[in-house]
């Protein structure tokens, strides 16, 4: 990025882009109150983000029925860790640097939650059993200690229209998923058709 001009200051931010307003300064709370737990209890879907000791990030969705997610007292919440590819590059950059974000979605409503805190990785066999879906319970869960909750603006999602229907791309228009994965990985005899039956699989048998 050596031939653009950079900004590396908060202050040619600033100077830019300009400071917040006293709403959205005194906005976040440091607990999950009433407000929080009604969102949450009606989110079925959260991008999560995390990043390892030396800073390489990642962003992971999570999602199940609505209220997946429990809340156990104002300051914690914990989430279920379904079956996925087993790459668990959330969990494994938990274990190096316990921060995580959270942005939890509510289908048809353009603002969002915004959750920051600790993050751990934990084990306990009553709370697993709470969370069991399908006659299968998870073997870990990440929990959250909350310390920010904010409200997110709509922006982002009245420019995208993304909850509107009539914006959405036709199906032939999509991208070529098992295609997509099966070009990346380049491994002989790995072919888009194989790709679209082990997806299959995956939904269908190993979804819990």
């Amino acid at each position: 990025m050596s031939e653009y001009q950079r900004i590396e200051t908060e202050a040619e931010l600033r100077d830019l882009l300009g400071s917040p307003g006293q709403l959205v300064q005194h906005k976040v709370i440091g607990v999950i109150d009433e407000h929080c737990r009604r969102f949450i209890a009606r989110s079925p879907i959260l991008m999560m983000a995390t990043s390892d000791h030396e800073g390489h990030v990642d962003v992971s969705p999570r999602g199940d029925a609505p209220g997946f997610v429990q809340i156990l007292d104002e300051r914690r919440l914990v989430i279920p860790e379904r079956p996925g590819n087993r790459r668990m590059d959330s969990l494994i950059n938990l274990l190096s640097n316990p921060r995580a974000g959270l942005i939890f979605m509510i289908p048809g409503l353009e603002e969002t939650l915004r959750v920051n805190g600790r993050a751990a990785i934990v084990r306990d066999e009553q709370l697993l059993q709470q969370m069991e879906a399908y006659g299968r319970t998870p073997l870990v869960r990440i929990m959250v200690e909350v310390e920010e909750c904010y409200t997110h603006c709509a922006k982002a999602f009245k420019r995208s229209s993304l909850w509107n229907p009539e914006s959405w791309p036709a199906k032939d228009q999509l991208p070529d998923i098992p295609k997509m994965i099966a070009d990346h990985v380049k491994l002989p005899g790995i072919s888009a058709e194989q790709v679209t039956a082990s997806l299959n699989d995956s939904y269908i048998n190993r979804l819990y």
